[in-house]
């Protein structure tokens, strides 16, 4: 069985910890590894590795540190198959769907490698007699990510290229369901020639996590993660007097107008609600049909879903894998189950759904359930899996009040054909990504990814722009150089401009 450790200054590293996770095979049922889980010793000695680096590191020109960007970049290239390979393992994802998660990943490296445009500062001649100003971005520190089981690879990519290019140095801790992505991801960096130390790796569960957000010299944590523990995060970390960016939880809505194509509103939906059996912060889990659309759209979502072929991730025709753990699964059945019970019209049944030589493993089918109300479970939690439920309203100005009143404002679409309604649409919603006929609107590398409400504790959201500003702090520098023979100037009073 295969055994992970942390990886600290370019190698593993045991520390002192005899504590283990299993880590399983969710298409199979069994455990495939384990991982040893940090105790808050661990985590000191990784944090202090990344402190010292963070000497030299942050003295590093933005020029070695793009170029290191750029041959990182190469090696995520090289080892794409690889990636996906350990991804499907563990996360039980399609192997085309972690390939997509490995290429969204990389645009961010793409990105973290114009750092040297990316930082570059202001500068104005002559503010007073002589006197000049100009601006610049230092890195803050140690930085660390804590990111979930959902995208073993991209979300800390979201994180680290950013920070690291920054001058920033990284401690990542990925979620222990899902250890191997991060474990290759560490080596890779070895490999293209980042120092020792600038990025770490620490396993571990609730010890670590508390250990990372007491740490002192900790200077910025990044999250990604159910709202409640992203509201702990929060609250811990930036009681310490660390910067924290900590992204929670979704209900994300595809509303579906009468003048919308409905077949191409119904493809990408179930698409968007399936895709990755439901385990994306950004996937679809309520479509809400108004006016006389209804009855035409859940038949045309049922006859997609009923279609998809389900299947371990290393088949090539599966279009869907199954969830993280059994009690994932148990969690997603039970939902479906107060969804009926509370009068919801079960139209799509995945519960009971085995998968030939795989009766193990932790399957649910696609699941649809029409008449949904928002007083119902099904609609007030976040579900985390393959369940599609239909909320049924009169008008735009109905669904957006319903969208508006859901303590979640992570992403949300708009299906239609009238420019008119996509303007009003995406003005007077209270989300922070909106998608205008695509309903995954996950932002490019160079835009910043994040929502409002429940969905982000914090001031920045993650990658692009805004994720350089995070990993960075602002200096203003007023300059004068007198002659000799200059009269002084200085008085007692506040300064003003001559």
């Amino acid at each position: 069985m295969t055994q992970y450790d942390h990886y600290v200054d370019g190698a593993p590293f045991q520390g002192e910890s005899d504590r283990f996770g299993d880590v399983y095979d969710p298409a199979r049922g069994i455990a495939k590894s384990q991982v040893r889980l940090a105790t808050s010793a661990d985590v000191d000695a990784v944090v202090v590795s990344s402190a010292k680096a963070f000497e030299t590191w942050s003295e590093t020109s933005v020029t070695a540190r793009s170029r290191i960007m750029f041959d990182f970049r190469q090696l995520l290239v090289e080892h794409e198959d690889e990636l996906a390979a350990i991804i499907s393992s563990e996360h039980g994802k399609t192997i085309d769907d972690a390939k997509g998660e490995v290429v969204r990943g990389r645009e961010v490296v793409e990105f973290a490698a114009g750092i040297p445009q990316l930082l570059k500062g202001e500068y104005s001649d002559q503010v007073s007699g002589n006197i000049d100003s100009h601006t610049f971005r230092q890195p803050i520190g140690v930085v660390v990510g804590i990111t979930p089981f959902n995208f073993p690879i991209m979300v800390p990519l979201w994180m680290h290229p950013v920070a690291i290019a920054c001058g920033n140095t990284f401690v990542l801790k990925p979620s222990e369901r899902v250890p191997g992505a991060s474990d290759l991801v560490a080596r890779l960096y070895t490999e293209a020639g980042l120092p020792d130390g600038v990025f770490n790796v620490v396993h571990g569960d609730k010890v670590a996590v508390d250990a990372i957000l007491e740490h002192r010299d900790v200077a910025g944590v990044s999250f990604v993660g159910s709202t409640p523990i992203a509201k702990y995060v929060h609250e811990n970390a930036s009681r310490t007097g660390k910067r924290v960016q900590a992204l929670g939880g979704a209900k994300n809505h595809a509303v579906v107008m009468p003048d919308a194509d409905l077949d191409f509103a119904a493809d990408h939906i179930v698409a968007a609600g399936y895709g990755s059996a439901g385990q994306r912060c950004m996937a679809i889990s309520a479509v809400v049909a108004v006016g006389p659309t209804a009855d035409t759209l859940v038949e045309k979502i049922r006859e997609r879903s009923t279609d998809l072929k389900v299947s371990v991730g290393t088949d090539p025709d599966a279009e869907m894998g199954p969830v993280v753990t059994k009690a994932s699964r148990d969690r997603i059945v039970d939902y479906i189950g107060q969804g009926e019970a509370a009068g919801a019209t079960v139209v799509v049944d995945g519960r009971d759904l085995v998968v030939d030589d795989y009766e193990e493993g932790f399957f649910v089918g696609p699941s649809l359930l029409d008449q949904v109300t928002p007083d119902m479970s099904v609609y007030t939690d976040e579900i985390f899996g393959p369940v599609l439920t239909v909320l049924r309203v009169p008008t735009l100005d109905a669904a957006i009040e319903l969208i508006n009143s859901n303590p979640y404002g992570n992403g949300t679409a708009v299906f239609t054909s009238s420019g008119e309604v996509a303007r009003t649409f995406q003005r007077k919603v209270h989300v922070g990504m909106i998608g205008i006929n695509v309903p995954v609107p996950v932002p490019m590398a160079f835009h910043s990814f994040g929502g409002w409400k429940d969905s982000l504790f914090g001031d920045h959201h993650i990658h692009g722009p805004e994720g350089v500003r995070f990993y960075t702090q602002a200096k203003v520098v007023t300059t004068r150089w007198p002659h000799v023979s200059e009269e002084s100037l200085a008085q007692l009073n506040f300064p003003t401009a001559q």
